[in-house]
């Protein structure tokens, strides 16, 4: 099979695999691994400071010279917050941990302040990095031309066909199409209430047929032969997230990774309790009494601000049902080895799986 094409020749990769930028979860090492292995890395810096991006950047760079992606937060921060919405939900939080004997830090509402990709682009343009990929929205103009014009490779997160058309006009040069199977957060950026969700199968050729860019599956590419049906449907690469989410050189608790060897494809639920932001996981006591209480989670990222205490606690005391286990719809088919031999179980797979077709096509010829 020839691996050669429009993504690995825009990203100076061999194989047409991108490693999903898990936040909380990716580690520099395994970023790396995947770029060592000939597909690509990806970092994911969204939210975090200009010297902790420099930083996770030189990490990776110690590990590999080929190329990586760094993955940034294109959403706009809230502009008001409602204090009794914001009070009534910390008073909850507060409760709810002194009852699971959780030690809960309650942020103060006038001191929230939040990291932007405004803050982290120079950083990215300084340490010259060769693909930047973005999600939740569309950096602004100067900032897409900015980066275009350094070099840098763009690609955009959509999860439905409008999404798509307002990447494409914007001149990146490849798109993720984010189907619902996806596990995390939706990278959705055209409604603020429910996010689309269309299955990767469906939404792959709407956006192909749709748009001028390359097109990257997302959602239950789980091994080789999934991917090929994505590349079929008109796909020219995959992303791949929850297959690496117990890898070795994933952050993940251990817990976390117990769960989602264990789980069914039922237990990964559409929830914006943890972070104000729809997300898929799974379900735990946390979720749970969040929904329970009948109050509305705050935006993003100001719901992620009040949970995160209870969630760094959890942790740290690996306890799975007070944080987050973000999990797609095939991640209990993840498989506890190094991301080196996953990304290559992927190629291998592939590679059987286009011999079965091409002997099937000859038969039927």
């Amino acid at each position: 099979m020839k691996w050669h094409n429009k993504v690995t020749s825009l990203l100076n990769i061999t194989y047409p695999v991108i490693q999903a930028p898990m936040l909380g979860i990716t580690t520099p090492e395994m970023v790396a691994a995947v770029s060592n292995a000939g597909g690509l890395g990806s970092l994911p810096v969204g939210g975090l400071s200009a010297d902790q991006t420099r930083e996770l950047i030189r990490a990776v760079k110690e590990r590999t010279n080929k190329p990586f992606a760094v993955n940034l937060f294109a959403h706009s921060n809230p502009i008001y917050i409602d204090p009794l919405a914001f009070s009534a939900m910390q008073q909850f939080l507060t409760t709810f941990a002194a009852a699971h004997e959780i030690a809960y830090v309650p942020p103060v509402l006038d001191l929230l302040k939040y990291n932007t990709y405004h803050h982290q682009i120079d950083v990215l343009l300084s340490e010259k990095i060769a693909v930047v990929s973005f999600t939740f929205g569309i950096p602004e103009d100067e900032y897409i031309a900015t980066l275009k014009n350094r070099g840098a490779r763009l690609i955009g997160t959509a999860t439905c066909v409008e999404e798509a058309l307002l990447l494409d006009n914007k001149f990146v040069d490849l798109i993720t199409a984010q189907g619902a199977e996806a596990g995390g957060h939706r990278g959705t950026f055209i409604t603020d209430g429910p996010p689309p969700m269309i299955g990767t199968m469906s939404l792959v050729p709407q956006i192909v047929d749709a748009t001028r860019r390359p097109v990257l599956a997302a959602g239950g590419i789980a091994d080789g032969s999934t991917m090929m049906a994505a590349m079929m449907l008109g796909a020219q690469g995959v992303q791949v997230g929850s297959a690496f989410l117990v890898c070795n050189e994933s952050s993940a608790p251990v817990s976390h990774k117990h769960r989602i060897q264990n789980a069914s494809a039922s237990d990964a639920i559409l929830t914006r309790n943890l972070s104000g932001r729809w997300a898929r996981g799974i379900e735990n006591k946390l979720i749970r009494a969040i929904s329970e209480s009948g109050l509305t989670p705050l935006p993003y990222p100001v719901q992620q601000s009040l949970t995160a205490s209870i969630r760094s606690f959890a942790q740290q005391k690996d306890l799975a049902d007070f944080t987050t286990m973000w999990a797609g719809q095939s991640a209990s088919k993840a498989v506890r080895k190094s991301a080196a031999a996953i990304f290559q179980s992927f190629i291998d797979q592939a590679q059987t799986s286009f011999e079965q077709i091409e002997k099937h096509v000859q038969v039927r010829d």
